[in-house]
C-alpha cells in the first residue's frame, strides 16, 4: 500500500502572504487543524497548525510567512512511499498530519492521523478465515482440513488445552484479525502462531510422505 492510497486529497492550502485572520477563518470553515503552505505552483514551502495561527494572532503577526514552519523543518512523505512510512513518521514525531508531495515537491495530499486510524481499523476487521484461505493458496497442495488440524495442534501446545480441528474452525469462523491479535497477546505472537502452523503443516505432510 502506498501513501497516496491513504492520503486525504480534499485538503486546503494557504500561501505565505495570506493574512492570518483570513487563514484562521478558512481553517475553521473546513475544520482543518493543519495545512500546507504552497507557492504559486503548489510547491510545498511550509506548514502551519491552528496553534501557530492562534499564537500569531495573539502576537499581532500579520501573514502566514510570519508563523509558518519552513519546508526543511517539517516532516513530509512522497506519494509513492510505503504507507507504513507515513504511519511510522506520524507516530515517531507525534504529528496530527503530514504533507504528501510528488517528485516536483508539489503537494498532492495530506496524511492525517484520522486516515491512519481508519485504515488500520479496516485491517483489524478482516476475517481471520480470509488469512487462512490465503495460507491455503500459498502453501501449495495443502487442504483446509490440514490447516485446521495443524492449527489445533499449535493451539493446544500454546494454551495446554486439547482442542479439535472442528472447534478451532468454529472459533475463527467469525473472528476478526483485531480480535485474534488481542486474544493471542499481540501482533508478533499472532504471526509467530501463523508461522508455527505453516511449519506444522509441512512437517506433517513430509512425515506422511515418508510413511
Amino acid at each position: 500500500m502506498k501513501v497516496k492510497e491513504i492520503m486525504d486529497k480534499e485538503f486546503i492550502d494557504v500561501s505565505p502572504d495570506q493574512g492570518l485572520i483570513e487563514v484562521s477563518i478558512k481553517m475553521e470553515k473546513h475544520k482543518k487543524f493543519t495545512t500546507p503552505v504552497v507557492d504559486s505552483e503548489n510547491h510545498l514551502v511550509g506548514w502551519i497548525t491552528s496553534l501557530d495561527v492562534t499564537r500569531g494572532l495573539r502576537e499581532n503577526l500579520k501573514t502566514v510567512s510570519d508563523i509558518m514552519h519552513p519546508k526543511d523543518d517539517i516532516v513530509h512523505v512522497h506519494e509513492n512511499d510505503p504507507a507504513r512510512l507515513a504511519v511510522l513518521e506520524t507516530s515517531h514525531h507525534k504529528l496530527v498530519s503530514i504533507p504528501v508531495i510528488d517528485d516536483n515537491d508539489v503537494v498532492m495530499g495530506v496524511v492525517r492521523s484520522f486516515d491512519i486510524v481508519e485504515t488500520l481499523s479496516q485491517l483489524y476487521e478482516i476475517k481471520v478465515s480470509k488469512i487462512f484461505e490465503a495460507m491455503e493458496q500459498e502453501l501449495k497442495g495443502v487442504s483446509w482440513d490440514e490447516l485446521m488440524e495443524a492449527s489445533a495442534i499449535v493451539t493446544r501446545r500454546r494454551i495446554g488445552k486439547r482442542i479439535k480441528p472442528q472447534e478451532y474452525e468454529k472459533n475463527i469462523k467469525d473472528a476478526t484479525f483485531g480480535e485474534a491479535i488481542w486474544a493471542t497477546g499481540g501482533l508478533e505472537k499472532f504471526f509467530v502462531g501463523l508461522i508455527a502452523i505453516g511449519e506444522m503443516v509441512i512437517a506433517r505432510k513430509v512425515a506422511r510422505a515418508r510413511n
